[in-house]
């Protein structure tokens, strides 16, 4: 009924907004569970049963009025019950197939009255009340972005509110209800699940490399090889597509055996199966299933080759893809890819139920978890260690039993071997050594918390290690030493911290114990030109260094940004963002850039006059300051007086210099982004035009990381709102590309170049290419996106296309289903796509075939259900939409029927012009239909439109003047008919 129904349910699609869920078994026994919890809760809790919903339920339902009896008023096409709430609203009311409830207990009488059609009844209900104890309780239940806090809200109610505490009480005791139901479902979909899945990312990656060790031309090798189809691997382990992630998909492999043709394998979370391979010349991936399911990937091999099967049973296989020991982490991959589509919010929703939940999956959003669940994957036979190995651990037994001087000299001959080589990391790691250094760092001794130090500092470096420091609470006595007056060991003590501080909880770690207002503190010194620098001063400009290079690893927390904030480390980072030296430069700008994705930072980075060095720093000859640099400014340009303080600081220029490193992809990644967010701005496009930056960006369309292509799609897109840069892009040969990146999968450039192929189609000689390349029915594919942006961008994109094709009627025509598909995007909740989606079908309904074709799929109907908007957008586009398809058969009228004019006129009240415009236009169609006069007339539309035909706006004055002479023929007509 609540959070767990709406998380662990699965829905036909991605999002929460639209959707119908599969009747798969699971979604089968969760229905049958809360048809048992309704059946029962009127005789179960009678005193409860009877509490009025704050909203009805309302759902389409197939059950016929003759099945009501007593306690009801029924006709032939309505059923309205006797009971009703103390206002006089009746608790159940159907009118044709529209049901409305409001109590329990009149629910456990649809389901009575239901008999076989229980299932299909409940199933309608919840498809339509996505978070249904909201309406049953109030707004002030709803689940929140994925959180829910209703039992806070609630007791806050209790609290605050002594007269209402009987009907807070009252409602809890309903609420816990439903809570307890939402924890039976949750636990028993959780156990289904956990006993269906097989393999995680972690186990399918181990499989690999081992097949991968035995691989090779040689006959005795069991493969020839094995590779994987995609080099991007995801955070969570994954190297398929996100698209196909959500169907449990891991990766893809094409394996080549030495007896059989190539297998294209895919692997996911309930096995491994053969796929339809890849065609290499359209790279595409057919992802559907060709074999039967395989427990891994072995098995699937030992069937198809014979060879591999003889091979195979001589080698020293020691992995397992069965085990069922997942940590919570795992689990949380293996439900959200499996069978939940938002299972990672399940697991958090049972983890504080239960009293586990911790801050560390809390801390942000944008956190990368590189090294969360790193594998040791050392060899564990000790023939294979080098003599390092026992060296090391011979020294750390000198560490453990030895006097100080014995420390020293151990500590410093640890020093001399390879700390970077990871057998000589894991070496001080296996015999304890890492207990032992971290427990020098709590000595009195200068020197001995310094070579200890500098070793932490090295082999910090891996990520086993630093996940056993923090473990062993290293971070907090670094943190401790921040406040020594030994200016070496703070700077050792930072910058071990700014190593370990690369995952969550060791980031949480160093705020909680008071970490972030230390290394702030270590930033306060003065930067200084001189080059005759005291000692001391060099070592001020060292710790300052240090501590900004743990403060960039612990700003990937949101609540680090704000400490940061709060510690006052702003005008600090400003003040040290003029220094001369490179290497203070690169951490301070690299902290500027991840804290600049908080509003707070980007308004102080403007107060701070922080601009003017991040563009001065652009032409430094060093890549990774650059590539910083530009990162702080592609951020920091979302806003409009950043954008123009770039161009006032000559800092376009640099940027376009930039694109010229296209081997260095991160760079080019920055500067391509900073271009984009810099040229919203009209003024700055003009510049980009003067430095030729719209022919570099046109030839960054093909061979490079979707990352880039981003960046650059968006920035031709924000380029090609001006009338000369459209030419500019199809002289320069940018058409085709745009076009051709259509058919991609990355959400983000989906948006920008639907985006940018729009802007390029109110060129009528651009529209010609993208009419050659077929590229109407590309964008109009992506309306089966799930993605509402994506969707809302393409609509967008499709009006100036349909303006400005030859013959974009009869290629709307010829796809199959398309008009159906665009007039279904309707019912979305989302109002961007309902406003594009309008804008399109304004454009679509000028042609009268495809104006019968809509209104055939019931656009009039869905059209005026929107009419109650007071989203202006909407409502102009709506107005628009409505007004065009008035020109089809008894469509005027039918809009009257279905009481869109009423609402239509309202929308003359409005403070937007274009709303106006929009609203008269369709208002004087409709007003061709005598009813539509007369309720216009009712709801003061002459009043309104009086006012508005005196407008500068031609159309809008014509459109008011005409609808105003129809309402007045028609009274005319009355009073000559009733007095002759």
């Amino acid at each position: 009924m609540g959070v767990a129904l709406t998380r662990a349910a699965q829905w036909t699609t991605a999002g929460f907004g639209t959707g119908k869920l599969e009747i798969t078994p699971l979604n089968e026994s969760i229905l049958q569970e809360i048809i048992a919890f309704v059946e029962n809760f009127s005789s179960k809790h009678p005193k409860e049963s009877s509490l009025v919903f704050k909203e009805p339920l309302q759902w389409t339902t197939t059950l016929e009025p003759s099945r009501f009896g007593s306690g009801y008023e029924v006709s032939k096409l309505s059923v309205t019950s006797v009971e009703t709430d103390k206002d006089g609203r009746p608790l159940l009311r159907l009118s044709a197939s529209n049901i409305e409830v409001l109590s329990f207990s009149q629910l456990s009488t649809i389901l009575r009255v239901a008999q076989d059609k229980k299932l299909r009844e409940v199933q309608a209900c919840l498809e339509a009340n996505r978070d249904p104890v909201a309406k049953i309780l109030g707004a002030s239940y709803a689940t929140v972005d994925g959180e829910d806090y209703s039992v806070l809200r609630l007791l806050e109610k209790v609290k605050q509110d002594d007269d209402a505490n009987h009907d807070a009480e009252f409602e809890m005791k309903v609420f816990l209800l439903i809570q307890q139901l939402d924890m039976q479902l949750m636990n028993n979909s959780l156990k289904q699940i956990s006993q269906e899945v097989r393999l995680s990312p972690a186990t399918v990656k181990n499989e690999v490399e081992l097949l991968e060790s035995f691989c090779g031309e040689e006959q005795e090798a069991v493969l020839k090889s094995v590779e994987y189809t995609s080099d991007y691997e995801f955070s969570n382990g994954c190297r398929a597509p996100p698209w196909r992630q959500v169907h449990g998909e891991i990766c893809y492999l094409k394996i080549k055996p030495h007896d059989t043709d190539t297998l294209y394998v895919t692997c996911s979370t309930a096995g491994v199966f053969l796929n339809g391979g890849v065609d290499e010349e359209k790279e595409k991936t057919d992802y559907e299933r060709k074999s039967e399911v395989y427990k891994d990937l072995v098995n699937l091999l030992k069937q198809r080759s014979s060879h591999f099967a003889q091979n195979i049973v001589s080698l020293p296989l020691s992995f397992s893809t069965n085990d069922d020991n997942y940590s919570l982490k795992e689990m949380s991959f293996v439900l959200v890819f499996g069978k939940f589509h938002d299972v990672l919010f399940t697991l958090d929703y049972v983890s504080k139920i239960s009293g586990v939940w911790t801050e560390e999956f809390s801390e942000s959003s944008s956190e990368s978890e590189e090294d969360e669940d790193q594998l040791d994957r050392r060899q564990e036979s000790s023939t294979d260690l080098p003599s390092e190995y026992w060296q090391i651990q011979k020294l750390v037994k000198y560490l453990k039993g030895g006097n100080q001087t014995a420390t020293v000299i151990a500590l410093c001959s640890m020093r001399d071997f390879n700390l970077a080589q990871e057998t000589c990391q894991l070496a001080i790691r296996d015999v304890g050594g890492l207990e032992v250094l971290i427990n020098l760092l709590d000595t009195d001794e200068i020197k001995c918390k310094i070579g200890s130090l500098k070793i932490l500092k090295e082999i910090s470096r891996n990520s086993q290690i630093r996940r056993a420091i923090a473990g062993f609470g290293g971070l907090q006595m670094m943190v401790n030493i921040l406040d020594s007056p030994e200016k070496k060991l703070k700077c050792l003590a930072a910058e071990t911290i700014a190593n370990v501080a690369k995952f969550r909880r060791a980031r949480r770690t160093v705020r909680k114990h008071g970490g972030i207002k230390r290394l702030v503190g270590l930033l306060d010194c003065v930067p200084s030109d001189s080059a005759n620098l005291t000692p001391e001063q060099e070592k001020d400009i060292e710790v300052a260094r240090c501590g900004a290079l743990a403060l960039w690893s612990c700003s990937k927390s949101t609540r680090n940004k704000e400490a940061i904030r709060k510690a006052g480390g702003i005008p600090l980072l400003a003040r040290l963002l003029k220094s001369p030296h490179e290497n203070m430069l690169i951490p301070v700008v690299g902290t500027l850039q991840e804290c600049a994705s908080e509003q707070s930072y980007r308004t102080a980075i403007q107060s701070e006059k922080m601009i003017e060095d991040l563009v001065k720093n652009l032409s430094r000859d060093n890549q990774e300051l650059q590539m910083h640099c530009a990162s702080a400014i592609f951020k920091c340009a979302e806003e409009k007086e950043t954008r123009e303080l770039v161009r006032q600081f000559d800092g376009l220029k640099p940027l376009v210099t930039l694109l010229s490193m296209s081997e260095n992809k991160q760079l080019l990644a920055a500067a391509t982004g900073a271009i984009w967010k810099c040229s919203i701005s009209l003024e700055n496009v003009a510049k980009f035009q003067e430095y030729k930056a719209i022919d570099l960006l046109v030839g960054l369309l093909t061979d490079q990381p979707e990352e880039v292509l981003v960046n650059v799609v968006g920035a031709l897109g924000e380029c090609a709102q001006e009338q000369s840069n459209r030419a500019i892009i199809r002289k320069c040969g940018g058409i085709q590309p745009l076009v051709s990146l259509l058919t991609g999968t990355n959400q983000a450039l989906l948006i920008n170049v639907t985006k940018a192929v729009g802007a390029c189609a109110i060129d009528p000689e651009n529209m010609t290419i993208i009419d050659r390349m077929d590229g109407l029915r590309l964008l109009w594919s992506l309306f089966k996106n799930p993605n509402p942006d994506v969707q809302a961008s393409a609509a967008w994109a499709i009006c100036p296309c349909i303006e400005n094709s030859k013959d974009a009627g009869e290629v709307v025509r010829s796809f199959v289903g398309g008009l159906e598909l665009i007039v279904n995007l309707l019912k979305s909740d989302n109002k961007e796509v309902l406003a594009s989606v309008c804008a399109a079908i304004a454009k679509i309904a000028k042609d009268e075939e495809n104006l019968a074709v809509i209104t055939d799929h019931g656009v009039v109907a869905m059209l005026a259900k929107l009419t109650k908007t007071t989203d202006d957008k909407l409502r102009r586009y709506l107005a628009e939409a409505i007004g065009n398809c008035c020109m089809w058969g008894s469509n005027r009228m039918s809009f009257g029927e279905t009481g869109a004019v009423a609402p239509l006129v309202h929308y003359l009240k409005s403070s937007d012009t274009m709303v106006h415009q929009a609203t008269s236009v369709a208002l004087f169609q409709l007003s061709k239909d005598a009813n539509n006069c007369i309720t216009m007339h009712e709801n003061g539309a002459v009043k309104l439109l009086l006012s508005l035909v005196g407008s500068t706006d031609e159309v809008l004055q014509e459109a008011a003047a005409g609808c105003v002479a129809n309402i007045r023929r028609l009274a005319l007509a009355n009073e000559k008919a009733r007095y002759g």
